[in-house]
Formats: C-alpha cells, structure tokens, sequence
C-alpha cells in the first residue's frame, strides 16, 4: 500500500439499522473510527476518493445472511439493487505493522472482551496482534498513539490469554506470525470487530470487506500524518507489571512524573532509620498500576509489637489500609481485609466506626486465615483451589508482621512476637506460585511483610537487620518513612491514574465511553487531614497505641499527627488533585 494512502473497513447494512450501527461506532471508536457514512444508495465516499464505487474496490467481500457467512464475492455490482436501500460505513484503518521477514498478513483474533452493546449490536473486541522486541514496545507505543482515529495505540501488551486468545498459532482470520525469542505479543484493536457485529445482528442481509481486503484511496487529498504528541498527558509510557503471565500497562508521563513525585514524597525519613538504603524506584507506580487492572483486592495489616498490652497493636498500618480500601471501593472493586483472628472483633469495630464516621462508604470485609493442611492457602486464594480461577487479583500487606528467616516474627526491638501472629505469610508465598495474582508489600523497616524482596538490603543497613529482616517476598516492594504514608500513596496514585487518559483507554481496551468524569466518589475517597485524624482518634479509643514509644495518644512510630502526619497527608493531596501536566 503506498505510503500516505487510507485504508477503511467496510461494512454495509440496511438503512433501518444504520442509526443504531452508527452509535455502535460511537461507543466502541477504538476498533471502529467512522470516517463516513453513506446515504442510501450511494457508492461514493468523498473522504477517500472523488471517483470510487464500493462496488469494486475491494477486492473480495463477505455477504452475511441473518448474521451467517453465505458467500465471498468478488464483487457487488450484481448486488446493485440491493444496495439502493443499503448504507456503507467506511471505518478508518491503519495500514498493519507488517512483517516484512515473515510476509504474511497481521494474525487477528476474537476476543472475550465486550463490546459496548448498542440495540442489536452486541459483540465481543477483535484484535490484530503483532510481535514487538521488548526493548521497542515504548517506541511502537508512542507512534501508533497519535492515531486516534484509526485504532491507535495498543489496548493489551502481553500474554495473549489475559483478553481470551488462547492460542496464536491459530489466528480467526489472517496468517500465523511466529514470535522470535524477546519479542512480546502486542494486540490493537481491529476493524474486524464490525464483522462480528454484523454476526450479532444477523439482519436479513448485510456486506462486509473480506479481512486483508480493505478499501484503499487513490488519492492522498486531506490526508495527514500523526506525530507523537510532545503533551505529557498524551504520551504514553510502557511498564510491565507482571511476568507471569507476562503482563504490561500504560501511563502517560503526566501521570508518571505524579506518581513518583508521589514516591518521592513517602521517602522523607523522620525516624532517621536510614529506609533510603531499601528504595527500590518505580515500586509505587507498578504496584498501582497492578491494582487499577485487579477485579478484587485483598489487604492485611497488623503489627502486634506491644506484645506487653492488650491490644499490641500499633497505629501504624491500620490507617493506611483503610484509606486504600476507600479508594479501591470507589474504584468498583471488591475489597476484603486479613488479619488476625484475635484481633477480628477490635478492627470490625473499627470499621463500623469509620463508615459511621464517612472515612469509608461502606464497610470492608474481614476475614481470618490459618494455616490448617497443605492447601489451606490455595484453597483460601483460589475458588475450590484451582490456580486457574484465583478468587484476589492483588494482595497487598501493609505494615504485617513478616516472617524472618529463622521462621519467627520480631519487632525492631528484636523481640519474637510469633505467638501473636497469624500465618498470613503463607498467603503470600503462595500466591507467588499461582499466575495471576500480584502482591506488593509497604513497610518502613524491613521487617515487614513483602519485604523479603530487599532483605540483603535490609540485613546490611538496617538495626537489627540480620535477625528482624522479613524473608518472604512480594512482587512490588513500597518503601514509606512510615507504612501509612506508602497507604495514603497508592490511594493517590490510583485517583491519579482514575484521570490518565491513556491509562483509562488501555483498561477499558478502546471500547465503550471513556470514563473521564469528575463527578463521581473518587476525590472524596482520597484520605484528608480531617479522616485520618477521625480515624487515629478511633484507635486510639480502642487502646491501639503509637509504635515506637507505645504512647496512647494521637501519634503514630512516636511522631506526632499534627504537624507531621498531618503536613504528609496534605503534601500528597497537593501533588494528587493537581491537573496533570502542570506540575
């Protein structure tokens, strides 16, 4: 196809349903960009050429008879009459990242993921796949996004059955293209999906392009190319976010450049306990990222240091993770908490409390877990223990008692408190066996659950690190000056990433209405100065005394709420509700 050419899918309906097709487009533009559509009758289009007559340039149709494929035609000129009450839409197309060493045409696959249904039309995406090297994902990512109207960047990078494509070497339409070592399988959206919308429907009669049989222009008339946009809202960035299954998501570099001042911000030391040696960068925004792709989310926290009061829990962790759970929830998600199960009827009253206080909306589930028989952690992860259907996404411990090495439980003071913690860890080791649940762990001393992934880190700088050090991993490692900090933090950056519109498109996959509103329950789920000093005064109700010093009183690791907590939480505020790009 000759550079600067347009393409367009076609698809031909009668003029009752063309309405209803039009909307269909409108909701699902991603896969179907309408570039015209024809009166009745008419075989021109004027945005590709001056002189066309769909009838004959394309160069094979399909003919759909109450949505079943009933011929292949190369041409409709014997089709003329019907074609008189007939409407064509012409839907604009990129021309297919080819392989030019392979020659074969791009592999195109059905997808389990819906299309936004609209009257009759309801049907599920189709995608075109091409391998990219890993190191040229970004570069591919940022030329293909300028193309708004014509598919535009990639909706799924990574392993083809996380959108329902079971096996690449068996294309629905196109060749087969096999992928060389390094290379990520990419998908984008493809005008195919109009052909199963026509299935859909199944209108009396209906025309479609044959797959690889576009229309093409014969002029370059008002045609332009797309350049990357310079906008840092509108540029996207590729992370990856899971290896098993292989797995990546897109932000913009507003978004980015916000998380990591996030980031940056938690990082503040108070203590003075030298947490800047156990900073691994981007954790935040991969460990968010992970979260704003999970269904359903599973948080623990719990770290019963005072182990001379009763309760021994500390003010730190409770906070942050219920500030997390307020943001998931307004998310959509569903969200549960883990802990211990002495400690169950104190944190369920906790609960009643902040929803009656409008810290959370509504309440969070609790739950308890021991470790009974050898599956007792599948069988709690998974429904009925089968790894294939995980019942969490994402678990996320937050300030949690972490298993040392030596199988105990220690607090800074080096003080064994196993006999006050539940097995929870185990969750967390066997969720690093299942595919498709992520963890990530937030902790401020290296002795925290999740923390096993920079325990050399920690055994080398940190007091006590030898001895307290957590040996049980998470696949995302949160460094905060306190554990409630890196809480606050991911609530903030998943409002961020709420707002990003090239995170938004790449989670909905390019179809149904982009979901960028401001009205809505996400900012006032966004943790305040005002909630969380409600909240502290709640724990403090119920004897949950300061970490450090032991304190019962509004204080949190022996730092006071007002200035310090208090002037964290704000900062964080400050650098969330800030229009992206302006920072």
């Amino acid at each position: 196809i000759p550079l600067g050419f347009r393409m367009a899918s076609v698809v031909i309906l009668h003029k009752d349903l063309a309405d209803s097709f039009e909307s269909f487009c409108h909701a699902n533009s991603g896969p179907l960009p309408l570039l015209y559509r024809s009166k009745p009758g008419e075989f021109q289009c004027p945005k590709l050429s001056g002189s066309s007559d769909i009838r004959t340039l394309c160069t094979q149709y399909y003919k759909f008879e109450k949505g079943e494929l009933t011929g292949q035609l190369p041409s409709l000129m014997e089709n003329t009459e019907d074609l008189s009450n007939m409407v064509t839409f012409y839907l604009k197309a990129r021309v297919p990242l080819g392989d030019t060493d392979q020659k074969r045409a791009a592999s195109i696959y059905k997808t389990l993921v819906p299309c936004f249904d609209v009257g009759r039309f309801q049907c599920n995406l189709v995608v075109s796949m091409r391998p990219v090297p890993e190191g040229k994902l970004e570069a591919v990512t940022q030329a293909t996004h300028p193309a708004h109207d014509s598919h535009g960047a990639p909706i799924h990078i990574g392993h083809p059955g996380l959108i329902g494509v079971e096996d690449l070497s068996r294309p629905d339409y196109g060749d087969a293209v096999e992928l060389s070592q390094g290379d990520v399988p990419v998908f984008w959206a493809c005008g195919v999906t109009g052909l199963e919308a026509v299935k859909s429907c199944k209108p009396p009669l209906a025309f479609t392009h044959s797959p690889g049989c576009m229309f093409v222009s014969d002029c370059e008339k008002g045609l332009s190319t797309a350049a990357p946009s310079p906008d840092p809202i509108d540029t996207p960035n590729v992370f990856c976010i899971s290896q098993q299954p292989l797995h990546f998501s897109l932000a913009s570099s507003a978004a980015v450049k916000s998380i990591r001042a996030l980031e940056t911000q938690i990082g503040a030391d108070p203590g003075e306990r030298g947490i800047k040696a156990l900073f691994v960068p981007d954790e935040l925004l991969k460990a968010c990222l992970s979260l704003s792709h999970a269904a359903s989310v599973l948080i623990t926290t719990g770290f019963p240091t005072h182990f001379n009061h009763n309760p021994p829990e500390e003010t730190d962790g409770p906070p942050g993770a219920i500030a997390m759970a307020a943001m998931l929830q307004a998310l959509g998600k569903q969200v549960a908490i883990v802990t211990d199960h002495r400690a169950l009827e104190m944190n369920r009253r906790i609960i009643e409390d902040a929803v009656e206080e409008g810290i959370l909306k509504t309440p969070v589930p609790l739950l308890s877990f021991q470790d009974s028989s050898a599956d007792s952690a599948l069988r709690f992860l998974c429904y009925d223990g089968d790894p294939k259907t995980p019942r969490y996404d994402h678990l996320v411990a937050i300030e949690r008692a972490g298993m040392a090495a030596d199988g105990n439980y220690y607090n800074m003071r080096k003080v064994n408190i196993k006999h006050l913690v539940d097995p929870i860890d185990a969750l967390f080791t066997a969720a690093s066996t299942i595919p498709g649940i992520s963890t990530t762990g937030i902790g401020d001393g290296g002795n925290e659950l999740g923390m096993g992934k920079v325990r050399d880190a920690v055994r080398r700088y940190m007091p006590q690190g030898e001895l307290i050090a957590c040996d049980v991993a998470a696949d995302f490692t949160i460094i905060a000056g306190v554990s409630n900090w890196g809480g606050y933090a991911v609530a903030c950056a998943l409002h961020t990433l709420h707002y990003c519109p090239v995170h938004q498109r790449y989670l909905r996959k390019a179809v149904g209405p982009p979901t960028l509103t401001h009205t809505g329950p996400w900012t006032s789920a966004l943790p305040s100065v005002r909630k969380e000093e409600k909240l502290l005064e709640i724990l403090v109700k119920y004897g949950i005394r300061s970490g450090k010093t032991g304190n019962l009183g509004m204080e949190v690791d022996g730092l006071p709420f007002h200035d310090t907590h208090s002037s964290m939480i704000q900062s964080l505020l400050d650098i969330t509700v800030q229009p992206l790009g302006t920072a």
